[in-house]
């Protein structure tokens, strides 16, 4: 008949304590804040916040043009060289403004020097816009266009990775790298795909336009800076200026390693060249099957971006980005080993992840192991690296298929990047143990 009330509390099931869900609710929010990244700083810097917003909204806005330039291209040659040679296009620009673009940022004040080039790639935008619009389908000015636009990028990223140690204290540079760097991914995985319905719905004019008014949100955020001129003894900028920045990373162990480990992940690793190739070969896939290649990468790094809040608790940089390289070369020697797709996928998102680490490590490296009055310098050589080194990338991975095969090009180069981390870590052992807590080492 009746029970004990203590046969009622089983027959209702068990009594779950408030505060023991509470205390759970906590423990994971706290594993949560842990993994995650850190976005108080923008709410904690509002001119790191200025800063980032209008990196954002002009980093979706470019992925437009990124897009629209070789559909352009291809619409009126119905050539793939014609598609490639704006890579070539472009690289000149990059090297001698990315040099020269570094030394100007200083000499000069940085906020004005990146308001005069974010206006100027606002500019040839226009243009795009333009001459899509009237349908002059002439390749040599767009040719034109993105080599003018190579130069200008070439100066405006050294000048807005200089600026960031002046808005942003030392402890937080790897958080904010870290936000650069989902801004960065974001543009380059979502900017595509929206490029890609955006010119079937509304033409290329419109998604140059989109990219030309982007250029607002950058010019805003800067114009709202001070005056940002580098401090200590600032050098006309020059040949003996740049000379004078190539001297000083050669002195400087701790940014020479940083520089030479990236060119050994860039130039001997990256397999881009490859992708239509072992789409076809490998996973009998067709055009889908590349775009799939390429948006692997940046989605991975989008994820490890948004998981980056381990990030800004490393300490030991030097380390950070040796690991990081290691990765990425084991992850696309495991792509390369891959003969299922989505196993190759999966490896290139790793790959992204440990690239994208990387990338964080070394920007930090950077920014707080070199002198105010030399970043600019030392970015512009960066940019050169970063964008220059894939370009090299595509002639190495495509000369060694044509000897052997795409698999063997693949996993060839990730072996020898490994070869190269090893010979760097023996002949500079101190790289490893680089800390950024102040007081930072010496060079």
């Amino acid at each position: 008949m009746g029970g004990s009330s203590e046969d009622e509390v089983d027959d209702a099931g068990p009594v779950i304590d408030p505060a023991a869900r509470s205390g759970e609710r906590s423990r994971f929010g706290r594993a949560a804040r842990a993994v995650a990244i850190d976005v108080s700083l923008l709410r904690d810097n509002p001119a790191y916040r200025q800063l980032w917003v209008g990196l954002t909204v002009s980093q979706l806005g470019s992925a437009m043009t990124l897009v629209a330039v070789p559909v352009q291209v291809y619409a009126l040659t119905k050539s793939s060289l014609a598609v490639g040679m704006l890579g070539l296009v472009g690289l000149v620009p990059l090297i001698v403004f990315g040099l020269y673009g570094g030394a100007l940022a200083d000499a000069l004040d940085r906020r004005r020097l990146a308001l005069l080039t974010s206006t100027g790639l606002l500019v040839t935008s226009a243009v795009l816009v333009a001459q899509a619009a009237l349908d002059l389908d002439q390749l040599w000015l767009i040719y034109a266009v993105v080599a003018v636009q190579a130069a200008l990028f070439a100066i405006d990223n050294p000048t807005r990775n200089a600026i960031i140690p002046r808005v942003v204290e030392p402890g937080r540079l790897p958080t904010a790298n870290a936000l650069a760097q989902l801004t960065f991914n974001l543009g380059f995985t979502v900017g595509p795909l929206i490029a890609g319905v955006v010119i079937t719905v509304a033409g290329l004019e419109t998604a140059y336009a989109i990219d030309a008014a982007s250029f607002l949100a950058a010019v805003y955020a800067l114009s709202r800076l001070p005056p940002l001129p580098p401090d200590g003894n600032a050098r006309r900028a020059g040949l003996r200026s740049v000379l004078e920045g190539l001297r000083f990373v050669s002195t400087r162990t701790i940014l020479l390693v940083s520089f030479l480990a990236d060119i050994a992940a860039m130039v001997l690793v990256m397999p881009k060249a490859l992708y239509p190739e072992l789409a076809e070969t490998v996973f009998a896939g067709g055009p889908d099957t590349v775009g799939l290649l390429f948006g692997a990468m940046g989605a991975g790094g989008l994820v490890a971006a948004a998981l980056g809040g381990w990030m800004s608790r490393v300490h030991r940089h030097g380390l950070a980005v040796l690991v990081a390289v290691a990765a990425w070369a084991l992850a696309i020697i495991g792509f390369g080993l891959s003969p299922v797709l989505w196993l190759a996928l999966g490896f290139l998102a790793l790959a992204g992840a440990s690239d994208l680490v990387s990338a964080v490590f070394r920007t930090s490296i950077l920014q707080a192991a070199a002198p105010d009055e030399m970043r600019g310098r030392l970015f512009g050589l960066n940019i050169i690296v970063v964008t220059g080194g894939p370009r090299l990338a595509d002639v190495r991975a495509g000369a060694v298929a044509v000897l052997f095969s795409p698999t063997v090009a693949v996993i060839s180069g990730g072996i020898t990047c490994l070869v190269a981390l090893v010979l760097l870590l023996m002949r500079f052992p101190a790289f490893a143990r680089y800390d950024a807590r102040p007081p930072l080492p010496p060079g």
